[in-house]
């Protein structure tokens, strides 16, 4: 692993330990810690500016949300999702997303509604500018606005455990080419359907932004699965 200045944990109101989870998840999400490497505890401690006991309670977290996995005689490791994992997400997101779009639709009050737009328009700038993890901020914000405006506590819940893993996700198909200008596309069609009050367009809509995203990440994954598999074969 390389130090990068982005994953340097800055003392702020934030808890430090929420701070360093979401700084080393961000890191998995957008392949500065690639899937399949090792995490040394020493290098995230020099990494993050923290101490070895957050380190480790992150690390912990993040095992359980399926970023990290435990190997024997090796420790932990970035967890590799396979093409099948993340079709399995993929179809969750795709309901639970597209009722959420129904619901806001629907229910969203004028405030949340312009909190929304606002999200949108941050998330268009982001997708000018084209950083990922700049990307991947954005839409973990115009997430949450569309969850808090869909009037639905155990939907969100329910996203929110789906969070860690649809990020890392976001991460491998925002990562191809004229993947964010079709997403740009996409979400705009869900906000037109939300502007008309059209809760079953904006489902509609969600569903084919999420399915459409699917399939670049599969496509992604079993490229690499493929490579993987050949590059044994060679070894053998």
């Amino acid at each position: 692993m390389t130090e990068s200045p982005s994953m340097k944990v800055i003392r702020i109101a934030a808890p430090l330990r929420r701070q360093v989870l979401d700084n080393i998840r961000e890191a998995i999400a957008v392949g500065r810690l690639p899937a399949g490497g090792r995490l040394v505890e020493r290098e995230l401690c020099e990494m993050t500016g923290v101490s070895r006991t957050l380190v480790r309670e992150a690390l912990r977290q993040l095992e359980s949300e399926g970023l990290v996995e435990v190997i024997a005689n090796k420790g932990p490791i970035v967890a590799k999702f396979s093409a099948n994992q993340a079709r399995e997400v993929y179809e969750l997101r795709a309901e639970l997303e597209g009722l959420a779009s129904e619901l806001f639709a629907d229910r969203a009050d004028e405030r949340q509604r312009k909190a929304l737009q606002e999200a949108f328009a941050a998330l268009r700038a982001a997708y000018v500018v084209g950083e990922r993890s700049g990307m991947l901020a954005a839409k973990t914000r115009f997430y949450d606005c569309l969850v808090q405006g869909a009037g639905n506590e155990t939907l969100g819940v329910m996203l929110r455990q789906l969070h860690a893993r649809a990020m890392v996700l976001r991460g491998t198909s925002l990562s191809q080419p004229g993947r964010t200008a079709a997403s740009e596309r996409e979400i705009a069609e869900i906000m037109k359907a939300i502007r008309r009050r059209d809760g079953a367009a904006a489902r509609k809509a969600s569903i084919g932004h999420i399915t459409k995203a699917a399939r670049v990440a599969q496509q992604v994954l079993e490229s690499a699965a493929g490579e993987t598999d050949e590059l044994a074969r060679r070894r053998a």
